[in-house]
């Protein structure tokens, strides 16, 4: 490799307006395996909700800076299907996966369609829910009772897109409840 990424153009990129753009999937999974490729490049990417006017094949996207577009389609090329690179304009906000809710005792994570409930005090996980997937009550009986960082990560114990999102919100909860704040 002649050059060295510095991340530099990816940083002037975040003060441009208008910079971001996304990848639209024809699958979750090629969502997913699009996100560990670009990463694995060196690439920032995140998994976003796309706005209703670009979804076109899953309910994943990934928003990236459209700035390393030909870096990002050359990263994907034979490795990943995917159905395009399209630049976000003002009114093509993104839906965020990761959501959260504070109450008095305790904060509510949802990442897509699972939500993760956790005791401010102690991490100990109180409830999960949502999703509709078959193993959402396998990873209800494994995780609630238990404290955030002694249970083994959900994308570990499903096998499902619901275990994937319950990852994202128990990833989120662990952070928030170490002290850290929303990502």
């Amino acid at each position: 490799m002649l050059f060295k990424r510095t991340g530099r153009a990816g940083k002037a990129a975040h003060e441009l307006p208008d910079t971001r753009g996304i990848i639209i999937f024809p699958s979750v999974e090629e969502a997913l395996k699009g996100e560990r490729t670009l990463k694995k490049e060196g690439h920032e990417c995140k998994l976003v909700a796309p706005p209703p006017g670009l979804r076109q094949g899953c309910d994943l996207a990934l928003e990236v800076q459209l700035i390393e577009q030909t870096a990002l389609a050359r990263a994907l090329e034979g490795k990943v299907a995917y159905l395009g690179i399209y630049p976000l304009k003002g009114a093509a906000e993104l839906l965020q996966i990761v959501k959260v809710v504070f109450f008095p005792q305790d904060v509510m994570v949802k990442a897509g369609n699972m939500k993760l409930v956790f005791a401010q005090n102690t991490g100990i996980i109180v409830n999960i829910s949502g999703g509709g997937c078959p193993d959402v009550p396998y990873l209800y009986a494994q995780l609630v009772g238990r404290k955030l960082d002694e249970v083994e990560r959900p994308r570990h114990k499903g096998f499902t897109l619901c275990a994937l999102m319950l990852d994202r919100a128990w990833e989120e909860a662990l952070a928030i409840w170490k002290g850290g704040r929303p990502t």
